[in-house]
């Protein structure tokens, strides 16, 4: 799921406010754990180390990480990481001379009872230190790279997504002129054999091409709306054929609507009819759309003629092709697909089964 910009930035602050409250509070309160009383050139100091560990997080997280680690320049990155732990220490050693500081815990353990067994103890070069120096830095190297695989993620995400979007749309637009010259194709022989049917078939196509150029512009359009193009195709394609050729269509009495990809169902049925029909033979098409809640099935059986075919495209398999290729795109994992062919009982069988769920 796409998050939108503005709420991924403030996912991130949040992430950074919450981070620098967590340290802070582990920060500032290891002070407090020793039982004595503290001089306030303590907390200067803290404040001191505190900016520079602040400075340290940002200096990794915008320009180290993304400039030398994620480039693959892990020994010059490891090396700046040093240089910073050894500036910040070295920082950390001057501030305790500047303020004192060593001299005044002394006196603040002396005053707060018998002598602690601390002699020898070197503040300035406490591992302490470097460990939350250590913690810093590792934090920020962390919430770095998950951003930046995060951001990578997203934008491979963008790219596949307008790569299909366009892939769809250019397969759509083959699919709508092979639906548009195979129809003419047959109005054009039908002009030949009675001019009023073409001439009501042609107003028939303008209806159905308007659903095809306009309607069907968005990604979906409506499972009833897909039925009733379906039945106004094989209308029309019914004009042209003789009484040898039995057309059966069934399609549900009480349908849910659904959105479905348009054109979805289109070819397998111009198939049947280009391949499926003849003027002399007996032959026979059965076309059934059933639902069973969200999901849907397309069966379309038709005899085989083997006759030549003057057809536009005759051979090319554009339609079916392009056809199974936004099944691939559009439904992955959500589609079966069965095509059989008989040849001992010239029968040609299509099964869809898609759930819109």
């Amino acid at each position: 799921m796409m998050i939108p910009k503005s709420k991924s930035t403030l996912i991130t602050i949040i992430i950074h406010i919450l981070i620098w409250g967590i340290l802070g509070l582990i920060y500032f309160s290891q002070p407090l754990l020793l039982s004595i009383t503290l001089p306030y050139q303590l907390w200067i100091k803290q404040i001191i180390i505190w900016g520079l560990l602040i400075t340290a997080f940002y200096l990794n997280s915008f320009i180290l990480v993304p400039k030398f680690l994620l480039k693959n320049n892990t020994g010059i990155y490891f090396l700046f990481v040093l240089v910073t732990v050894t500036v910040i220490v070295i920082l950390n050693v001057y501030v305790d001379k500047w303020l004192n500081l060593h001299q005044l815990m002394e006196a603040a353990f002396h005053k707060s009872g018998p002598p602690k067994h601390h002699k020898g103890r070197d503040y300035n070069w406490d591992l302490a230190m470097i460990a939350t120096i250590a913690l810093v830095l590792g934090i920020s190297t962390s919430i770095t790279t998950i951003q930046k695989w995060q951001k990578d993620k997203q934008l491979h995400q963008d790219l596949e997504q307008d790569r299909v979007s366009s892939e769809l749309s250019f397969l759509k637009a083959q699919i709508n002129p092979h639906f548009f010259f195979n129809t003419l194709n047959n109005i054009y022989a039908l002009t030949h054999v009675n001019a009023e049917v073409s001439r009501k078939a042609i107003h028939q196509l303008s209806r159905m091409m308007r659903y095809v150029l306009y309607d069907t512009q968005n990604s979906t359009t409506m499972l009833s709306q897909e039925i009733a193009f379906i039945k106004d195709y094989i209308s029309l394609m019914e004009l042209r054929l003789t009484d040898v050729v039995k057309i059966d269509f069934t399609s549900p009495t009480a349908l849910k609507d659904l959105a479905i990809a348009p054109m979805i169902f289109l070819p397998f049925i111009e198939n049947a009819f280009k391949h499926g029909v003849s003027a002399t033979q007996p032959s026979h098409i059965g076309i059934t759309v059933s639902q069973n809640d969200t999901l849907i099935e397309l069966s379309v059986v038709n005899t085989i003629i083997k006759e030549q075919s003057n057809n536009l495209e005759e051979g090319s398999g554009i339609g079916l092709n392009n056809t199974k290729r936004r099944l691939d795109l559009l439904y992955p994992g959500k589609h079966t697909l069965v095509i059989n062919e008989s040849t001992t009982e010239s029968i040609y069988l299509v099964h869809l089964t898609l759930n819109l769920a």
